[in-house]
């Protein structure tokens, strides 16, 4: 079943949860009371409150869409200097991709490979997913504004409230930062202060809020930004004394380990990239649970792991 709004998948989180709680206490007909035979039952009432406490602290991810490499993805952008990707071996790199979204509580739609756009496996930056609307993205790259037309009819499943960023604004969503309502993006080759303000105008509309952030010398916001809740911020980089995000715990990331800095967060897990010991370290001692994830052969095409999947 699809929920089209988050005020509905509440509702069914905590019906379920009140289902949980009744069907654990057993009716007492003499006393015309209910109560609990077994002290188990008491702890599992207090994990279920715990539950909808966690839901109401975090952005909980549900679902998440990807789509399969192209062979043609060897002629994809970059401006990295690592050699063309291994298809066969990025086939592989993205079904583990795949169960790792699944290990975090996902449930994943994989659309096919689209040949006639090279970088299209990186679906993020096509549109911006939020609680309340979809936003249909305007990418910087002449080469990926071709992207747009599937996934606005996949996204009409799941959202009644769609949006688009129109020329001459352009914006890839790699440049956007999701913190609770609020979004940060970022102005970059790719995206434009034309369409970050048609975007901050969307938010506005549906009661989230978004500011601008210029970008020196990263193709995108999250290559050097991600936020892992709890007002703990990754940064590398230039964004490690932007005035911006000084209000937030900042996780540094060394330069050598930069390509560790695109992380995510995923229901109390945090998907890191495979080869990056002391990033791992980091946070782990931050206190979070880490799955790496070896995407080495995206990488070579300016991609991370916040690229491959739009998640909701």
């Amino acid at each position: 079943m699809l929920f089209k709004s988050e005020f509905l998948a509440k509702v069914l989180i905590y019906f379920q949860c009140f289902s949980l709680l009744i069907n654990r206490f057993q009716y007492d007909a003499n006393n015309y009371q209910y109560h609990c035979d077994r002290v188990e039952n008491v702890f599992f009432i207090i994990i279920v409150i715990e539950r909808i406490i966690v839901y109401e602290g975090k952005q909980m991810f549900r679902r998440a869409i990807v789509r399969t490499p192209g062979k043609s993805m060897v002629n994809g952008l970059t401006t990295a200097k690592s050699g063309l990707p291994d298809y066969e071996l990025a086939l592989v790199q993205h079904a583990e991709y795949l169960n790792a979204l699944n290990e975090c509580g996902l449930d994943v739609l994989v659309l096919e490979a689209d040949e006639q756009h090279p970088d299209s496996t990186f679906v993020e930056d096509v549109a911006l997913l939020t609680r309340e609307c979809a936003i249909m993205m305007n990418p910087g790259a002449l080469s990926r504004k071709g992207e747009t037309a599937e996934i606005k009819k996949v996204l009409k499943d799941y959202y009644t409230h769609m949006e688009e960023v129109l020329d001459p604004g352009m914006v890839e969503a790699g440049d956007i930062m999701m913190v609770g309502s609020h979004f940060y993006i970022g102005l970059s080759e790719r995206t434009n202060d034309k369409g970050a303000q048609q975007v901050i105008e969307f938010l506005k509309k549906y009661g989230m809020s978004g500011s601008v952030v210029k970008l020196d010398n990263v193709l995108h916001l999250k290559t050097g930004l991600a936020y892992l809740e709890q007002n703990n911020l990754v940064a590398c980089g230039e964004f490690l004394s932007n005035p911006a995000f000084q209000h937030y715990n900042i996780l540094k990331i060394d330069d050598d380990e930069s390509y560790a800095a695109n992380c995510i967060w995923l229901n109390d897990k945090v998907l890191i990239p495979k080869g990056f010991p002391k990033s791992r370290e980091t946070l782990e001692n931050a206190g979070y649970s880490i799955k790496e994830v070896d995407v080495s052969e995206f990488r070579k095409l300016d991609g991370g792991l916040s690229c491959l999947s739009l998640r909701f």
